[in-house]
């Protein structure tokens, strides 16, 4: 009987051993598996999150795009005034244009020619005049100093503060690359300082009989440097005697050498490079307040016109005003074009 327990104990100690066996194993081969399903779950979080963030992102990116699209643009004098509602025949971009037969000073074409209006960097201009009838050395080095960065509208520049350049080199990069530290510098080292400088250019303005013009500073880059269409035609037509002021406006590129860089400027009016065109003197110019500015002295059809054109709509559109005007003088009947006829447009 004794054995026959002892037996049947071992029996089911042994079957309860095998159990448990089975029990280890299988906890053994379950615990990867649950670790795999965690890892699965853990990277599915992952991805989710990071695909939320994501979504998150692109959410932000429209939200600012969709802000942006809703902020108003800033309109221009010319615009704020109702300049751009004005029509007529040449359906121009530009609020104001004028265009004068420089020989016989007849009128062709007008449009709110009278209006007085910011013109930006047409300023340089009667900068570069002043520099040009004052005989400075063209040679004299000058550096560009902290004064000479742009306080009013953050513009930026390739000319870093201790660049040293000729005063020729400033002028040129002034007057063709429309460079706001060269014309501030050539103003600034002008004898008697800036404050001399921007006297002598509104008296310069008066002589002229530029009634309506008035500078602050001698870039542009402020709105309170202001004149009309009128004016700006009898200073393209002074500074048109200037041989120097005609070769630098409408040098298509120049370079110049600053310490171990050689920078590339190239003219900011593009007809300058167009054999269409036989351009003697022009200048752009452009701030938010004053629109696209754009005024030359061309020959079409035979004869020398200046042209003026301010704030204007568009980037490209100046130019394209530009071309519109020509094509118009260029079919205008043989009795118009010997200055016989009247002046066409809309006054201002």
């Amino acid at each position: 009987m004794h054995l026959l327990a002892f037996a049947s104990f071992g029996k089911t100690l042994n079957r309860t051993l095998q159990a448990l066996a089975l029990v280890i194993v299988g906890a053994a081969f379950a615990a990867p598996a649950a670790h795999a399903a965690g890892g699965s779950k853990a990277k599915s979080s992952q991805s989710s999150a990071v695909s939320k963030r994501k979504v998150s992102v692109k959410s932000v990116k429209r939200r600012s795009v969709a802000r942006a699209a809703v902020v108003p643009a800033r309109l221009s004098h010319g615009q704020l005034a109702g300049l751009h509602g004005t029509p007529d025949e040449l359906e121009l971009k530009s609020s104001v244009a004028l265009v004068v037969d420089q020989d016989t000073q007849e009128v062709l074409f007008r449009k709110n020619d009278s209006a007085v209006l910011p013109i930006a960097s047409l300023t340089k201009l009667m900068t570069g005049l002043l520099i040009s009838e004052a005989n400075l050395p063209l040679d004299e080095v000058i550096t560009i100093t902290q004064d000479d960065v742009d306080t009013e509208k953050g513009s930026r520049s390739r000319l870093r503060v201790g660049t040293e350049l000729t005063r020729g080199e400033l002028l040129h990069l002034a007057l063709m690359s429309s460079e706001n530290r060269a014309a501030h510098a050539l103003g600034r080292t002008y004898p008697g300082g800036l404050a001399q400088f921007v006297r002598l250019m509104n008296s310069k303005a008066k002589s002229l009989g530029m009634q309506d013009t008035h500078y602050v500073e001698p870039t542009g880059l402020s709105s309170s440097n202001k004149s009309s269409a009128s004016d700006l035609a009898t200073l393209v037509g002074v500074t048109y005697s200037d041989p120097v002021l005609r070769e630098l406006t409408t040098s298509p590129s120049h370079q110049v050498a600053v310490g171990n860089r050689t920078l590339q400027y190239n003219n900011t009016n593009r007809l300058v490079n167009n054999p269409s065109w036989e351009i003697g003197i022009q200048k752009t110019g452009y701030i938010s307040e004053a629109g696209q500015c754009l005024v030359m002295q061309a020959r079409i059809a035979g004869r020398k016109l200046i042209l003026v054109f301010l704030d204007s709509a568009g980037k490209l559109s100046r130019l394209g005003d530009a071309e519109r005007v020509r094509r118009w003088v260029e079919a205008l009947p043989a009795v118009v074009k010997t200055g016989t006829a009247p002046g066409l447009g809309v006054n201002g």
